[in-house]
């Protein structure tokens, strides 16, 4: 009776062996199932959401299929993989340089490559003038699905469309004009026909602004460039002087010559009215002297010596029995006093 009835007479082994054998070799077999299944938990668990960031949209493709485009937030997905998502930055404002390259900021101040870019920035006028046009397009992803599945690569579509259309805009113009007055026009041209392509392409892209960085001549023809600058900076400065001095003296003659006209027919006006003043006044005493000479004539008389005898000298008069002259009939004297 103190032998184990399932076991054979060879196995000394007893029912208490067996059953602490049993318990040591389970947790090893749950620990295999175990391990796994908690894996794959977590991994469905943090494949199940995912975060867009506040200037991104999240395209949402199941099994390679677009279904649904994010906004920033917390979202949730199927996991274990058969909903994946794809990053675009929609909100931000990119931009491609051309002509140089900006390598970063040290104490706040942009720094540059130091590396050549002329095979980008260098066009031909109309004119045959070489001049070396740096530019930036700044643009922004207006439709993600567009932007992710329209074209293979937008961004290198956008540059290569970018550089055909300036060296187009800048070789339809003199090279004095690209330099000078014609760069705020050549970047809005060149910004609409870059929009224009792209919205053929159906590429997703919305083009900001086109501005031009620098615009110079090339290193080798710069000092001539500057010396015909110069002198065509003298040239305006002259001009404009002349201009200014036209300006002075011209009105300043023409109201010289009105002043004078204004004076010469002031004068003419007045004689013409004296004339005619004259011309009445006679009139009017041929006909007082048609009507009664001997008044007439005698009331003239009188006029006359009124008008004559003020302006007569002192007449001195000497007796031959006086010792001194008498003074004669001091008209002009008492005139002279009773105008006092």
């Amino acid at each position: 009776m103190d032998k184990n009835p399932w076991q054979g007479a060879s196995n000394s082994r007893n029912l208490e062996d067996d059953i602490k054998e049993l318990m040591r070799k389970l947790p090893s077999q749950f620990s295999l199932v175990l391990i796994p299944l908690v894996l794959i938990l977590v991994w469905g668990l943090f494949s199940s959401f995912y975060t867009v960031q506040p200037e991104e949209q999240v395209v949402v493709k199941r099994f390679g299929a677009v279904v649904n485009v994010t906004d920033p937030g917390l979202h949730f997905k199927i996991p274990f993989g058969v909903d994946r998502i794809q990053r675009v930055a929609s909100a931000r404002v990119l931009k491609q340089e051309f002509g140089f390259r900006t390598a970063g900021q040290i104490d706040n101040r942009t720094q540059y490559s130091n590396q050549d870019f002329t095979s980008e920035s260098l066009m031909l006028t109309g004119d045959l003038n070489v001049i070396d046009v740096e530019w930036v397009v700044q643009y922004r992803i207006q439709d993600p699905i567009k932007y992710l599945y329209q074209q293979r690569n937008p961004d290198r579509t956008l540059r290569d469309i970018s550089e055909s259309v300036m060296r187009r805009v800048v070789g339809n113009r003199l090279g004095s004009e690209v330099l000078t007055v014609g760069r705020v026009e050549i970047a809005m041209g060149a910004r609409d026909e870059i929009q224009n392509i792209m919205n053929l392409y159906d590429s997703g892209i919305h083009v900001i602004t086109v501005e031009l960085q620098d615009v110079v001549p090339p290193q080798a023809v710069r000092p001539a460039f500057n010396e015909v600058n110069e002198a065509r900076q003298e040239r305006e400065r002259m001009i404009n002087e002349a201009t200014k001095r036209a300006n002075q003296q011209i009105p300043r003659a023409e109201g010289e010559a009105q002043r004078l006209i204004a004076d010469a027919q002031g004068y003419a006006a007045e004689r013409v009215n004296h004339a005619l003043g004259e011309t009445a006044r006679f009139n009017a005493m041929l006909k007082e002297y048609s009507t009664v000479p001997e008044v007439t004539r005698s009331r003239l008389y009188l006029e006359t010596l009124t008008d004559v005898l003020p302006r007569i000298g002192q007449i001195m008069m000497v007796q031959d029995d006086q010792i001194g002259p008498l003074p004669l009939m001091d008209v002009g004297k008492k005139a002279k006093g009773a105008a006092k």
